[in-house]
């Protein structure tokens, strides 16, 4: 028996009738075609599946679509503007943060959300708010790197 449900996706409202157990993971990628969100583990390990879910980051792949009722979610396609790429995104390709790119969408997410609640952050910050987000390409100081400058160029 499915449930309706409406999802503020990306600034978009939704309606959808959904199975009680489909995660928000599958409801985003399948149901939505917001493939950025990306399925990794399924376990909330690997933060690929990370999406903004009512100003924070969250492992979509735990949350239950019918959870997410009446919410607002933030999604990789939602960040980039008309004018183009968010600058954090734009920091990203800027220090070469992007190699596979699998983890890259919930590393942005992430980091986005630590820049809006602190501006400034210290390495140790940047690090702490990316620790539930797994790279496998990278040794995460380019990340870490591309969250900083984003700093630097609003400070000028």
């Amino acid at each position: 028996m499915k449930t309706l449900i409406t999802l503020k996706v990306n600034g978009r409202e939704w309606e959808l009738a959904v199975e009680p157990n489909r995660t928000l993971v599958d409801v985003l990628r399948h149901d939505l075609e917001l493939t950025g969100t990306k399925r990794g583990c399924d376990l909330g390990e690997c933060g690929s599946c990370t999406v903004v879910l009512n100003g924070k980051p969250v492992n979509s792949c735990l949350v239950l679509a019918v959870q997410a009722n009446g919410a607002e979610i933030l999604t990789i396609e939602g960040l980039a503007g008309p004018g183009g790429l968010h600058p954090l995104q734009q920091a990203f390709v800027e220090k070469g943060s992007i190699q596979c790119g699998f983890c890259t969408p919930g590393m942005i997410l992430s980091a986005t959300s630590l820049l809006e609640k602190n501006p400034n952050p210290t390495e140790t910050e940047i690090r702490t708010a990316l620790s539930g987000n797994l790279c496998r390409c990278t040794g995460y100081q380019k990340i870490v790197e591309a969250v900083q400058s984003v700093n630097k160029k609003e400070e000028r």
